[in-house]
C-alpha cells in the first residue's frame, strides 16, 4: 500500500470524524459556547486543562490570534504536552489527590469556568479535577470520547469517568485506542486523530461563544495576530482592560 493512499485514508477518516462531531454535537457545542459567554459576561475567568497530548488542545485555546484573551492554561507540572521523561505525564494522571493540590494553588474561584480535556476520561486526575472544581463553584466543560466509558473501566476509586462530573460534555467520537488506520504489515493501529478533532471541536465552541457575546452587545475579547499591523496595540488594550482575568502574562 502506497504512502499516498494511507495519507488519503487518514484525511478521509479525520474528515468523517469532523462531520460527525459537527452534526451530532451541535447542541452541546451551542451549550458550551453559551456557558463560556455567560462566564465572560458575568466577570468570570476561563481556564483550560489537559494532560499529555490532551494538553495540546488546551494550549491551542490560550494566547492565540482569533482566540479569547481570557482563556488561561491550568498547568500541571510534568503533564503539559510531552515533557521528558514522556511517561511522567501518564503516571501523574493516575495519581489520586493531585487535582486538589493543583486547584488549591491555582487562581480558580467560584464563578470561573474550566475546560477539561481527557480522551479517555478514565484517570484520577481529570476525574478529580472536575469533581473538585465544581465543589469550588466552577463550571466544567468536559471534552472526551464517550466510547471509553463503555469499552474500558475507570481508574478512579469512584468508578466514574470525566463525563460524569461536567456541566457540559463534548464527545469527540474518537475510537478507543485513538488510531484511525490499520494496514497489512503494520502490527499496530496508527494515525491518531484526537488532536485534530478535539482542537476543531473546541474552536467551534469558541466561535459560538464569540457570537453569543456579540448577540448580547458585548464585544468578544478576541486577540489579534501580532504579525499584522495594529495587532500589538489591539492586544495591549485587551491586556489592560481584562488584566485581572488574564494570568499567562504574569
Amino acid at each position: 500500500m502506497g504512502d499516498s493512499k494511507l495519507a488519503e485514508q487518514f484525511f478521509d477518516a479525520a474528515t468523517d470524524l469532523l462531520r460527525r462531531v459537527r452534526d451530532e454535537e451541535a447542541e452541546t457545542i451551542a451549550a458550551a459556547g453559551t456557558l463560556i459567554a455567560d462566564t465572560v459576561a458575568d466577570g468570570g475567568r476561563l481556564f483550560a486543562y489537559g494532560a499529555g497530548h490532551s494538553s495540546l488542545a488546551a494550549q491551542d485555546l490560550v494566547y492565540r490570534a482569533g482566540g479569547l484573551a481570557l482563556m488561561n492554561l491550568l498547568a500541571v507540572p510534568g503533564a503539559v504536552g510531552v515533557e521528558a521523561p514522556a511517561t511522567l505525564g501518564s503516571a501523574l494522571e493516575r495519581v489520586e489527590g493531585l487535582a486538589s493540590v493543583v486547584l488549591d494553588t491555582s487562581p480558580l474561584r467560584s464563578g470561573d469556568l474550566l475546560v477539561i480535556i481527557s480522551l479517555s476520561g478514565r484517570n484520577a486526575l481529570p476525574v478529580e479535577m472536575a469533581v473538585n472544581a465544581r465543589a469550588l463553584g466552577v463550571k466544567v466543560i468536559g471534552v472526551t470520547s464517550v466510547a471509553y466509558t463503555s469499552q474500558t473501566t475507570s481508574r478512579h476509586v469512584s468508578g466514574t469517568f470525566l463525563k460524569d462530573h461536567c456541566d457540559v460534555v463534548l464527545d469527540s467520537k474518537i475510537s478507543v485506542g485513538d488510531a484511525e488506520l490499520t494496514a497489512e504489515g503494520i502490527g499496530a493501529p496508527f494515525a491518531p486523530a484526537s488532536t485534530v478533532v478535539t482542537s476543531a471541536l473546541l474552536q467551534a465552541v469558541m466561535a459560538t461563544a464569540a457570537g453569543s457575546l456579540a448577540d448580547r452587545g458585548i464585544e468578544p475579547p478576541l486577540l489579534r495576530s501580532g504579525n499584522v499591523d495594529g495587532g500589538h496595540a489591539w492586544n495591549g488594550r485587551l491586556m489592560r482592560e481584562y488584566g485581572d482575568r488574564i494570568f499567562y502574562v504574569r
